[in-house]
């Protein structure tokens, strides 16, 4: 819980709401479960509704330069159609099933840098308030998590994870954003690689993992970006040596040579679990934010990614930023 307050829309005697999470990180398409706590008033108060709106602090790229702002991306319905009585403490409980391309926001316990928020909407007498947000800990697949240890053990280091509003065609992305972790090369790869980004698309049948390099120039040619799709299907993944497998992905993205597509043509061919099909070329997605200090480093595992805690930046200063920009939302609206 980060703050809670009284429905502004009701004045000084309205009913207080505050959503409590249940303890730990969940997962990309596992269940998010709480309780909605609610106090009474001055006055009996008829809820309509309780509705919880998942969201999420997304970059996005235009003419002018590159922005933040808020993004909403899925909202349920957990409770409503009762009447609250004057000074009555109600608990409602909830269990509602995350996107499975909810982004990752944490790995091995340390943040990324990723702000995700659960927003709570009261609807009462036909005014609403979005009376509540508390953090969101996402934690990622056992897949997902495989492929990040593997780039760890291969020597690629984490840099920066971000948010970017738009969609990567050729894809079966739903959500109106992408998670971009990026790393910095393996000594193996410096000479050809400035830096690797990986995008996670989860879905039910497995995951899709996309792969960009940013290459370096030689003296007769400028520097480019490779980007390819590659696809593990979930009958597959307890059955991989995912270090294997991983090199295997990035020695074919460094070392293939295809001519340039445009931006939005990411339409590259899948990964059967054993040779990529197809792979392309995009231009690289600047103006990404500043990477993390890595004077707080924790090793994730043996040959575990190295995380950073991100600018010293706590979990609590993390939603801040999330309330923050809300409080700016709402003055819009105003």
């Amino acid at each position: 819980m980060v703050f809670k307050r009284l429905l502004a829309s009701l004045g000084v005697g309205g009913p207080t709401v505050d959503t409590v999470l249940d303890p730990g990180a969940a997962r990309p398409g596992g269940t998010l479960s709480g309780q909605v706590h609610l106090k009474g008033g001055d006055a009996d108060f008829d809820i309509d509704h309780i509705t919880l709106e998942l969201v999420a602090r997304v970059e996005a790229e235009h003419d002018e330069g590159e922005s933040e702002g808020v993004v909403a991306f899925d909202r349920f319905t957990v409770g409503g159609g009762f009447r609250l009585a004057a000074g009555e403490q109600r608990s409602v409980p909830f269990g509602v099933t995350l996107p499975w391309e909810t982004p990752i926001t944490e790995l091995y316990g340390q943040p990324l840098g990723i702000v995700l928020g659960v927003r709570t909407e009261l609807a009462v007498a036909g005014a609403k308030d979005k009376g509540d947000l508390d953090q969101l800990s996402v934690a990622p697949l056992p897949a997902q998590e495989a492929i990040l240890e593997a780039l760890g053990g291969l020597g690629f280091g984490f840099r920066s994870a971000d948010l970017e509003y738009g969609r990567i065609g050729g894809t079966g992305q739903q959500l109106p954003f992408y998670q971009e972790i990026e790393l910095t090369p393996a000594p193996q790869y410096a000479d050809r690689v400035n830096e690797l980004e990986v995008t996670f698309l989860a879905g039910p049948g497995g995951l899709e993992v996309v792969l960009e390099a940013d290459k370096r120039g030689g003296f007769f040619s400028g520097g480019h970006d490779a980007l390819t799709r590659f696809t593990v299907s979930r009958a597959e993944e307890g059955h991989q040596d995912w270090t294997a497998l991983v090199d295997g992905w990035v020695r074919h993205l460094v070392e293939h040579r295809a001519s340039y597509g445009s931006p939005s043509a990411y339409g590259h061919g899948g990964y059967d679990g054993h040779a990529p099909h197809h792979d392309g070329h995009a231009p690289h997605h600047d103006g990404h934010r500043s990477g993390p200090g890595m004077g707080t480093v924790v090793a994730a595992g043996a040959a575990g990614l190295a995380v950073g805690v991100v600018g010293g930046m706590v979990a609590a200063e993390v939603v801040d930023e999330v309330g923050d920009f809300f409080e700016g939302e709402e003055e819009e609206e105003d």
